[in-house]
């Protein structure tokens, strides 16, 4: 096997060569930067991801292979894979299959070779940005104008291509959750129905008249891709179904929906938050969980407050940059955070945040059950 030259271009001009085993063809996305040592599976299959060549910041990366029981969507949503070195050689007992074997099969494109270093330190100074995975020695002036002529992030409503198109359920029992796929993660459902909750997830553009239809005891916002504010359609849809009382739980773009709705603002952050290694204060304790993210916007605000939003009430906040990690109403069940408590890969730190959200169920269920009620 004879490896072909190929490189990544940005935006800005910066391009960064590497070889490839196979004949690509050009690979459009975001250019994004992971610090998880492990979990690339998990990361590949991360809806979240979708429209985004993914940069490893692990040196090596395929080493255990590739496995089908911890997928988190069933196929690579990433649009291209950057790495310093793939292994090609697995060695662990539940793999069955390279990583290598898998992303081709599924037709997404590898930079082997690249400076991963240079090009991540490059994306923190310029931020994330567009770019292109493609075969070939050097960009050409025709594959530039196609990159400047690709999709922006900003004002890109991803949600309604992650989705799936029909609803599905898990749990025997237990509060009725109805969970919206914005870009849903498998592992968040398994924590909802671990929690004790029984799940139903619908499809991103599924109206409040029919999740009414579902008799709900709670209501679940997924984490997803793209720009929240492309997606008025939620943003109305949960002002209308949260706004009345349903006790609510949003995590990543869920989060950021959560304040969109209530009067607050999003913005896009230089180059995002991604890995699984990110310190983040509870507010309310002084607790200091590390946690796992996969995020290019935030809501806009401090410690203090929301602006514009001033029924949500901050909880946690990054410790590296400042931003609003975590809301709660004021006076609605309702809460929300920016990080992915599910994990899938990552530390484990926020999982009482689904036993958080259980209560709130049951809590609201006993009231509504109260002959004082």
């Amino acid at each position: 096997m004879t490896d072909r030259p190929a490189f990544v271009l940005l935006e800005d001009g910066a391009w960064f060569p590497g070889t490839t085993s196979r004949p690509i063809d050009p690979a459009f996305g975001e250019v994004v930067f992971t610090t998880n040592l492990t979990g690339y599976q998990e990361t590949f299959t991360d809806p979240s991801y979708l429209g985004q060549i993914v940069v490893m910041t692990a040196p090596m990366i395929g080493n255990y292979g590739v496995n089908l029981e911890d997928m988190e969507s069933p196929r690579p949503q990433v649009t291209g894979v950057v790495v310093r070195e793939l292994s090609r050689h697995m060695s662990n007992w539940r793999a069955s299959m390279t990583l290598d074997t898998w992303l081709a099969e599924a037709g997404v494109p590898v930079l082997e070779g690249a400076d991963t270093r240079r090009l991540t330190r490059h994306l923190r100074e310029r931020g994330a940005m567009r770019g292109v995975v493609v075969e070939g020695r050097q960009p050409s002036r025709e594959l530039t104008a196609q990159l400047l002529a690709s999709p922006s992030m900003d004002g890109l409503d991803l949600a309604s291509r992650a989705t799936l198109r029909e609803r599905w359920s898990e749990g025997d029992d237990g509060p009725h959750v109805v969970a919206y796929d914005y870009g849903i993660k498998r592992n968040i459902v398994r924590m909802l129905v671990r929690a004790g909750c029984r799940v139903t997830v619908v499809p991103a553009e599924t109206s409040a008249a029919e999740v009414r239809e579902l008799s709900p005891d709670g209501l679940f916002l997924s984490n997803g891709p793209g720009d929240p504010a492309a997606v008025a359609y939620a943003i109305e849809t949960i002002r209308d179904l949260a706004g009345k009382g349903l006790p609510t739980f949003g995590i990543c773009l869920g989060h950021q929906l959560v304040g969109l709705a209530f009067g607050g603002s999003t913005a896009k952050l230089p180059y995002g938050h991604r890995g699984g290694n990110h310190p983040v204060r509870d507010l309310r304790t002084g607790q200091v969980l590390i946690t796992t993210q996969n995020h290019g916007f935030a809501v806009v605000g401090d410690a203090d407050a929301v602006p514009g939003a001033g029924a949500l009430e901050v909880t946690h906040l990054n410790l590296n940059d400042g931003t609003i990690e975590g809301v709660r109403h004021r006076e609605l069940p309702l809460f929300a955070v920016q990080y992915h408590p599910e994990a899938a890969p990552g530390p484990h730190d926020a999982f009482p945040h689904f036993a958080e959200f259980l209560a709130m169920l049951q809590a609201e269920r006993a009231q509504l059950q109260s002959p004082t009620s």
